[in-house]
């Protein structure tokens, strides 16, 4: 065995010599950075491009419910409901109101009291005109009594011709007395009537213009004063008038049928008919006003509604029994992979919805499934819109 120590100098690392792998390390490293850099270019090139790509525009339409007779409309407008018999009802005297029966909504009958004005002094006036035609009626008797008395004396030759005329003449006094006393009292009685406020006609109140307390004059000459106390509408005399231009008047007949649907409730329609075409023109707007009178309504129907007026071809039958569909306009029905579909707007891409289509309706398809009423729809597709086209809605 030797006891001679190993010699390690063999193992040392001698770092004056490159070592041999450093230069081949650094040839993956710089591909691999070329290749980080070129992906980046080449992401952010397709996301700019995709970013700065032109966008196709579109308008929107809206999904709404719509009656096939309404679709058919040889020409549409807008008009509100009216009463044909309404009336601001006032007081024909100057006076406090201390009395008022009705409110907004009120039933009334025709001639029913529904105002009374402060009534003493009219009171006291007609009091005073009666006590007046009692006292000239009881002149009357005397009167009467002593003519008579005059008249067989006169017969007996007792008096003389002169004292017989003087009691004629009383008598005449008091007989035209009386009938000037009766018209004070019916003057009065008028006076009285003036105070009392009643309904012109069965109807309804629409509206309440004065409050107790109130100082109401026929013509309300003073700043504080009132004129009307009510508004009263005859609720079963409700029509439409619609302002129709001048140039569209020629698709408008007399008789015509029409359907009127309130902007309160867009799926009730209304069968109706023009009833009157105004024999005059509106040089402003120039348009001619068109009286549109319903078959039938109900209580839904109030004065000063808007409302929309469709009128149809004369061949167009009973608009009220057509029964009201989701509609969208028949340019924002496409064929894709053999299915109907339309395309709404989401992030700014077209998105794909398929639809059930049902019957066409003139410029309008049926929409049976897929959407509901107020759903936003691209109104015209065309080779530019697709599932994930970019587009920009017109007018933003």
């Amino acid at each position: 065995m030797s006891n001679s120590e190993p010699d390690l100098s063999s193992l040392r690392i001698d770092r004056t010599r490159p070592a041999a792998f450093s230069r081949k390390s650094k040839i993956p490293r710089r591909l691999l950075v070329g290749a980080a850099t070129a992906l980046v270019l080449i992401g952010g090139y397709f996301l700019w491009r995709e970013k700065l790509a032109p966008r196709a525009e579109v308008q929107l339409a809206t999904v709404a419910p719509l009656s096939p007779a309404e679709a058919e409309a040889l020409l549409s407008a807008s008009g509100y409901v009216v009463a044909r018999r309404k009336a601001a009802v006032a007081s024909k005297g100057t006076g406090q109101l201390v009395y008022l029966g009705v409110e907004e909504g009120d039933a009334v009958k025709k001639g029913q009291v529904i105002a009374r004005l402060e009534d003493r002094d009219v009171m006291a006036s007609l009091s005073r005109s009666r006590e007046n035609l009692r006292m000239q009626e009881a002149d009357l008797n005397d009167a009467r009594q002593s003519l008579g008395r005059q008249k067989k004396l006169l017969a007996m030759n007792l008096v003389a011709q002169a004292e017989y005329d003087a009691a004629e003449a009383r008598y005449n006094r008091v007989v035209a007395s009386i009938d000037s006393a009766r018209a004070a009292v019916k003057e009065a009685e008028t006076a009285v009537e003036y105070t009392r406020i009643v309904a012109p006609f069965d109807g309804t109140v629409v509206s309440k213009n004065a409050d107790v307390g109130e100082i109401v004059a026929p013509l309300a000459g003073a700043v504080s004063s009132r004129a009307a106390v009510v508004t009263i509408a005859d609720l079963g005399s409700l029509e439409v008038e619609a302002d129709v231009s001048e140039a569209n008047l020629t698709r408008v007949f007399s008789g015509q049928p029409c359907l009127v649907t309130l902007d309160a409730y867009p799926d009730r329609h209304y069968s109706a008919y023009v009833d009157k075409i105004v024999p005059t023109a509106d040089r402003a707007k120039a348009t001619v006003m068109v009286k549109i009178k319903f078959k039938s309504y109900d209580l839904r129907v109030l004065p000063e509604m808007s409302a929309k007026i469709a009128f149809l071809p004369k061949e167009g039958g009973d608009p009220a029994l057509s029964r009201s569909v989701l509609a969208v306009p028949a340019t924002a029905v496409a064929e894709s992979k053999g299915r109907r579909v339309v395309y709404q707007i989401k992030d700014e891409k077209a998105v794909e919805v398929p639809v059930v289509a049902g019957r066409r309706m003139g410029d309008y398809m049926e929409v049976q499934s897929g959407l509901k009423a107020g759903d936003k729809v691209i109104a015209r597709v065309d080779e530019h819109i697709e599932a994930g086209s970019r587009v920009a809605i017109k007018g933003r």
